[in-house]
């Protein structure tokens, strides 16, 4: 059995990493505290082939489920659940949506992990929340580990990995 002084440089490591921003639900987060790259799971690029969803495939979404119609809304950093407002492919309107809200950086960032349709189990998805024009830029009143933003409603995109 390792010894306590042993195992003192891996706490601290691992201290580190849970402190310093590093590390956002296992996605490397970059300067400004937005996420970086992050590879689409087989397992959801398979499912997205047999739905026939395609990289850009979009249509629209209610952000957040609980603010649905409300102007402005507020998003806080971590996990969310977004509600289709149209189909996409197979997935019928009103799909939830289940994913991660980053709000480090100067906009909004949301990446969707997993899909429940009306009648239907959980599978796993690759996509993002977009707007033009500014995409989700963040309104001034927001504060650290939440964002302001004008619109209750994005843009929903099919994605093969996250960038």
């Amino acid at each position: 059995m390792p010894s306590t002084r042993a195992l003192l440089p891996l706490v601290v490591v691992a201290l580190i990493l849970s402190t310093s921003g590093c590390l956002s639900g296992g996605v490397l987060l970059r300067p400004d505290g937005s996420p970086g790259p992050e590879k689409c799971p087989e397992e959801a690029l398979k499912t997205m082939r047999i739905l026939r969803l395609r990289v850009g495939d979009s249509t629209s979404v209610e952000l957040d489920v609980n603010q649905t119609d409300t102007s402005p809304i507020t998003l806080y950093e971590g996990p969310v659940e977004s509600m289709l407002n149209d189909d996409l492919g197979l997935l019928e309107s009103p799909t939830r949506l289940y994913g991660r809200v980053w709000t480090g950086g100067p906009q909004v960032v949301v990446r969707y992990y997993e899909a429940k349709p009306p009648d239907g189990d959980t599978i796993p998805i690759c996509a993002v929340a977009r707007l033009a024009h500014g995409q989700l830029k963040k309104l001034p009143e927001s504060k650290p580990g939440m964002a302001v933003l004008e619109f209750s409603g994005a843009g929903v995109y099919i994605v093969d990995s996250f960038r």
